[in-house]
């Protein structure tokens, strides 16, 4: 738990400086300490949460009694769903909710300063340099762009959401399928998104939307229309559609 014992961060330089020695100290939580982490993490326990500190080490701890707290507070009861998923999905999550706080606590003193416009774009882009905890923890963080659309090429291709795509290994399942020849540029691939058509609903509209592709038989459907949404995919390791999975249940 904890309420400011730090120096107080007010310039760009110092904000950045504190996200990155919290951000250092959740990564070790996470990966190089991560057998300490999960003990401390008793799902027998009340709501814990996971702190970064500026000194490059971490706590688990219950939150803060103040209301409204010193700083924003991490995500609550991180323990409970320990024992609930696998731990590889767990750490993951808890990933996630650590990039947010970080990103919440960056700007709270950002906001708190009274940062103008140039000031929070400036800081945003140094936070935005290095990679996120997620894609630490995921074992994504040196994945490049263009290594990205090499690795979609075998079921997909990374586009306007590479941000999804790159987040996962099975990145596939997040883009309509394209057509087998991808190497006449931008122009082909819109042209490809718009023939993918959805297994449920038969349409090829909504090449913006979430995108989801059966393992078994590889078709692709719509996340709406098979009510799979991005954050449920995220720890889908091998998704077979509802046509499938009531033909293995006849089986």
């Amino acid at each position: 738990m904890e309420g400011i014992p730090h120096p107080i961060p007010r310039t760009v330089e110092e904000v950045f400086s504190d996200f990155r020695g919290r951000r250092a100290g959740l990564i070790k939580a996470l990966t190089t300490e991560v057998e300490k982490f999960y003990h401390q993490c008793d799902p027998e326990k009340e709501n814990l949460c996971l702190y970064g500190l500026p000194n490059e080490t971490w706590e688990v701890n219950l939150p803060v009694e103040e209301v409204p707290p010193e700083l924003p507070e991490p995500a609550l009861g991180i323990n409970f769903a320990r024992d609930g998923m696998q731990e590889k999905d767990w750490l993951s999550l808890v990933a996630v909710h650590s990039d947010s706080w970080l990103l919440a606590v960056a700007f709270y003193f950002g906001a708190r300063f009274g940062f103008g416009k140039n000031e929070r774009k400036r800081l945003f882009q140094m936070i935005n340099d290095l990679p996120t905890i997620f894609e630490v923890v995921t074992g994504n963080a040196k994945q490049s762009k263009d290594q990205s659309a090499n690795h979609n090429s075998s079921k997909g291709k990374s586009g306007n959401k590479s941000r999804q795509s790159e987040s996962r290994t099975k990145s596939s399942k997040m883009s309509p399928p394209p057509k087998e020849d991808e190497e006449s540029g931008e122009e082909e691939e819109e042209d490809d998104e718009q023939g993918a058509v959805c297994g449920a609903c038969g349409d090829s509209h909504g090449t913006d939307e979430f995108w989801i592709c059966c393992d078994v038989c590889e078709r692709w459907f719509h996340g709406k229309c098979v009510k799979i949404t991005p954050a449920k995919a995220e720890h889908i390791k091998q998704y077979k559609c509802p046509g499938c999975s009531s033909k293995r249940a006849r089986a």
